[in-house]
């Protein structure tokens, strides 16, 4: 049987304070985790739902192997989308973990395409 596993980075995405005031109703500390597909946000954290919007397309790539020379693996910093807001969102690999291509989609794997 073919090894069809990948690899991906978990990511933990935290509230940074910075010298402005967080209007947003975000804290320092506050953060989500992203395993896989999935967004696990601890109890008694939330986030703003246009903060979110911000950093979601984002994720999946920053989840993947990038290029040494690729912008994606060094800014890690994302600002709150509300311009009056001073809170800005930390993106961290903070481990990997292994998936199955096959328990991840029916789709078969097709080599040398796209």
């Amino acid at each position: 049987m073919m090894n069809d596993t990948f690899t991906l980075y978990n990511l933990r995405v935290e509230v940074i304070e910075t010298d402005k005031p967080m209007v947003c109703g975000h804290n320092a500390g506050d953060y989500f985790l992203v395993i896989g597909e999935d967004i696990i946000f601890p109890e008694n954290n939330s986030f703003s739902m246009y903060a979110l919007s911000s950093i979601l397309p984002l994720l999946p790539a920053k989840q993947r192997m990038l290029h040494p020379n690729d912008w994606m693996l060094s800014d890690s910093v994302i600002a709150c989308p509300d311009p009056n807001c001073g809170a800005v969102f930390k993106i961290t690999r903070i481990d990997t973990k292994e998936f199955s291509h096959s328990e991840c989609t029916v789709e078969p794997i097709h080599k040398g395409e796209g």
